[in-house]
C-alpha cells in the first residue's frame, strides 16, 4: 500500500511538473509576441497560461494587452484582478482608474485615481486636480448633454478603424485600416508610431499591434455606395493617415510611415519608426510623387495631423519635437513666396502637457482640436479654443473614449471620429447635427434585482436605431433621464460593476404626437463568484449527451448572457441522479457538459471563457443517494445543468 501511495505521488508530481513546464513555454511564447507588439496573439497565449497557473505576470500582461488594444471592458476586468493581487505595481491602480474612466464609471475611477495618488506621493497637486475635475465634470456633462444628435455613418464605417472624414469635391475622404485585397493597399489602426522587431522588417500586409491591415486613404462620392482607395501612390507599404486639401483640391497633405534607408536595428529589441508629413500636387488629374515636409525627422520625432488653411498658405500640424509642452503639440508654419515653409510656431496657449491632435478651423476662424491634457471625459476630448484658453465641447460630442478629427461643414453639422461603445468597429465616423426642438424625455431608475434597492452610479446606455449611443450615470437615488428624438426607436441597457449587464429593453417615440415623458426602470442582478446558477429545462434523452432542441433554447439564453457580459468566465456543470453505476454517471455527465459547452462555443463564445465539468452524482441537492428510495420528481432535481461564474 505504501508503495502504491509513493507511486501515485510521483505520478502527480510528474503531471504537475509537466503542466508547469507547458505553462512556462506558453508564457515564453506570449512574451515574445508581446515584445513584438503582437498583442492579439499575446492575449491568446497569456489566457492559456493563466488558465494553467494564475501568475501575477500573466495577469499584468493580459491587462496591459487589452489596454493597448483599447478593449477597455476586458482591461477593467483584468486590472481589477491585478490590483487585488499581492505584488501588483502602483501603476496598475492608475491604469485600472483609466479603464474605469474609459467605461464611463467616473465615480469608481475617481476613487482609484485618489488611491494611486496616495500611493505615489510625488503625484503633483495639478495632476490630482485634473483627475478629480475630469471625473466630476464628466458626470455633469452626461447628466446635462448638449442638444446634438449623432449618427453612425454605417456607409463609411467597417469592422476595423475608420476616422478623419473630410469633404472632398462632392464626397468624402477618410482613413481606414479595413481589409483590402490590393497588395499595394496594405496599411493599421490609428496609432502614432509603427513598432516592430529590430531584426527584421514588419509584415507588409498586417500590423501586428492590431492584426488589421495598415491605414490607407479612402474616398466615397455622394450618391455612390462604393468606398474605394484614394488614387494616390504614397510611396510606402505601411501607414498612410489623415489628409487635408487646399481649397482648390489640387494639393493634399497627409501622414505616412515608411522604413528609412538607415535605421539602427538590434535583434530582439523593438524599433520605433516615427510618422512623417508629406504633400502631393495634382497635375492633369494625376497625383504626383509625394514631397516631404520641412520638419520631418523620422529618426527623432513624429510630425502628423496636417491642416492646411483656406488660403492654402498656412499649415497646422502636430508633433512631439523637442521644445514642446509635452506629448504632441500643435504647431503652425506659413508658406513663403519661394514655396518653402517658415519656422514652426508652437501654439503654446492651446497646448498642454498631454497630447493635442487633429486641429481644425471653422468658417468663422475658430480653432477646434482634440486633447487628453485638459479636464475631459477620457482619452482624447474635442475642445474649442476660446480667449487663449480651451472649452470642452461636452457630451455627447465627447465620450469616455477617444473623440477626435472634428470637422464642421456647416454651422450646425459636421463629422467626428470616435471609438466609443456602440460603433461598428474600432474608430468610427459619426455625423452630428444640432437639435433645435426637444419633444420627448425618458426617465427611470436602476434597482438591485434581489433587494429592490436603487443603485447609484450605474451606467445606463441609450442607443438609437441610427447608431447614436448616449450614456448617463444614475444619481444617488438610482434615477436617470434622457432627451429623445421624434420618430425614433431606441434600446436601453444598464450596467454596474459587480452586476450582470441587463439585456437591452426597447422603446420608441414613433407615433407620439404630443410632448411625452416615457418611463423605464431597469433591474440588475448581482454577480456571485462561485455560486451555481441552475439552467432550467436542460434535458437529455436517456443515456445520450446530444443537445435536444428544447435544451438549445435554454443554452441560447446562456450564450446571450455571455455575449452581453464579455468579461465573465463560467464553468458549466452537468449532474446526474444516483441511479446507475457511479463511474458511468461521472462519464455521462462529463460528456453532457462537453456537449453543452461545445454548443455554446459553436455560437461564437470564445472557448477560453467556458469550461465543462461533469460532476456525476457527487453533488446531490437532496438525500437521494445510492440505495435511498426516492420519487421520480426527487431524482429529477439532481439531474440538472448549472453554470458558475468564475471570473467577472
Amino acid at each position: 500500500m505504501k508503495y502504491i501511495i509513493k507511486l501515485n505521488m510521483i505520478l502527480v508530481l510528474v503531471i504537475v511538473q509537466g503542466h508547469f513546464a507547458k505553462a512556462q513555454y506558453v508564457i515564453k511564447e506570449a512574451d515574445a509576441q508581446y515584445d513584438l507588439y503582437n498583442y492579439q496573439k499575446a492575449i491568446e497565449l497569456y489566457t492559456a497560461a493563466y488558465q494553467k497557473k494564475k501568475t501575477l505576470h500573466s495577469v499584468e500582461r493580459l491587462a496591459e494587452s487589452y489596454r493597448l488594444t483599447r478593449d477597455y471592458k476586458q482591461a477593467e476586468s483584468w486590472f481589477a484582478i491585478l490590483t487585488a493581487m499581492e505584488g501588483a505595481k502602483s501603476d496598475a491602480t492608475l491604469k485600472y482608474a483609466e479603464a474605469l474612466r474609459h467605461n464611463a464609471k467616473y465615480a469608481e475611477a475617481k476613487v482609484q485615481f485618489k488611491k494611486y495618488a496616495d500611493m505615489e506621493k510625488e503625484t503633483t497637486v495639478a495632476q490630482r486636480l485634473l483627475w478629480s475635475a475630469s471625473c466630476d465634470s464628466a458626470i455633469k456633462w452626461m447628466q446635462n448633454p448638449k442638444f446634438v444628435t449623432l449618427k453612425n455613418e454605417q456607409g463609411l464605417n467597417s469592422p476595423q478603424s475608420d476616422w478623419g472624414a473630410i469633404k472632398y469635391g462632392n464626397g468624402l475622404v477618410f482613413t481606414s485600416d479595413r481589409t483590402n485585397v490590393s497588395a499595394e493597399a496594405k496599411a493599421s489602426k490609428n496609432r502614432p508610431f509603427l513598432k516592430f522587431d529590430g531584426s527584421k522588417l514588419p509584415d507588409r500586409n498586417t500590423y501586428g499591434w492590431t492584426g488589421n491591415d495598415y491605414l490607407r486613404l479612402y474616398e466615397k462620392s455622394t450618391g455612390n455606395d462604393t468606398v474605394g482607395l484614394f488614387p494616390i501612390d504614397p510611396g510606402t507599404n505601411y501607414h498612410v493617415g489623415n489628409a487635408s486639401f487646399t481649397p482648390d483640391v489640387n494639393e493634399v497633405f497627409f501622414t505616412l510611415t515608411r522604413i528609412p534607408n538607415r535605421i539602427e536595428r538590434k535583434k530582439g529589441a523593438p524599433t520605433t519608426v516615427n510618422i512623417e508629413l508629406y504633400s502631393s500636387k495634382k497635375v492633369s488629374g494625376v497625383w504626383q510623387k509625394p514631397v516631404a515636409f520641412r520638419y520631418n525627422a523620422v529618426d527623432s520625432y513624429s510630425v502628423g495631423d496636417p491642416l492646411v488653411t483656406d488660403n492654402g498658405n498656412t499649415l497646422y500640424f502636430v508633433s512631439n519635437m523637442p521644445g514642446g509642452k509635452g506629448g504632441t503639440d500643435i504647431y503652425k508654419s506659413t508658406r513663403n513666396a519661394d514655396s518653402t515653409w517658415s519656422d514652426a510656431l508652437n501654439l503654446s496657449q492651446y497646448n498642454s502637457s498631454g497630447n493635442e491632435r487633429t486641429p481644425m478651423f471653422d468658417a468663422e476662424g475658430n480653432l477646434y482640436f482634440s486633447s487628453d491634457g485638459f479636464p475631459g471625459m477620457g482619452g482624447l476630448d474635442i475642445f474649442k479654443a476660446v480667449n487663449n484658453g480651451v472649452q470642452n465641447m461636452g457630451y455627447p460630442l465627447n465620450s469616455a473614449d477617444d473623440d477626435f478629427a472634428f470637422t464642421l461643414h456647416s454651422k450646425n453639422e459636421g463629422y467626428l471620429s470616435s471609438n466609443r461603445d456602440g460603433g461598428m468597429g474600432s474608430d468610427d465616423i459619426y455625423s452630428f447635427v444640432e437639435k433645435l426642438i426637444l419633444a420627448f424625455k425618458l426617465e427611470g431608475k436602476v434597482f438591485d434585482k434581489q433587494s429592490n434597492e436603487p443603485l447609484a452610479n450605474a451606467i445606463v446606455s441609450l442607443t438609437a436605431s441610427n447608431g447614436n449611443p448616449l450614456k448617463v450615470a444614475t444619481n444617488s437615488d438610482g434615477s436617470f433621464k434622457f432627451d429623445l428624438d421624434a420618430n425614433m426607436d431606441y434600446s436601453i441597457q444598464g450596467e454596474k460593476t459587480g452586476y450582470r449587464v441587463a439585456s437591452p429593453e426597447n422603446l420608441t417615440t414613433k407615433g407620439l404626437t404630443t410632448s411625452t415623458v416615457l418611463r423605464k426602470d431597469l433591474y440588475l442582478e448581482k454577480i456571485s463568484i462561485g455560486k451555481a446558477i441552475r439552467l432550467e429545462n436542460i434535458y437529455y434523452d436517456f443515456d445520450k449527451s446530444n443537445i435536444r432542441p428544447d435544451a438549445a433554447i435554454e443554452l441560447d439564453k446562456l450564450v446571450k448572457i455571455m455575449t452581453e457580459n464579455p468579461t465573465i468566465w463560467i464553468e458549466l456543470g452537468s449532474h446526474t441522479d444516483s441511479r446507475g453505476n457511479d463511474e458511468y454517471n461521472q462519464s455521462l455527465s462529463q460528456r453532457r457538459a462537453n456537449s453543452a459547452v461545445q454548443y455554446i462555443i459553436d455560437k461564437g463564445i470564445e472557448k477560453s471563457r467556458i469550461t465543462a465539468k461533469g460532476y456525476g452524482e457527487s453533488r446531490l441537492v437532496n438525500g437521494c443517494s445510492n440505495g435511498v428510495k426516492c420519487s421520480v420528481a426527487d431524482h429529477q432535481l439532481n439531474r440538472r445543468t448549472e453554470f458558475t461564474i468564475t471570473k467577472q
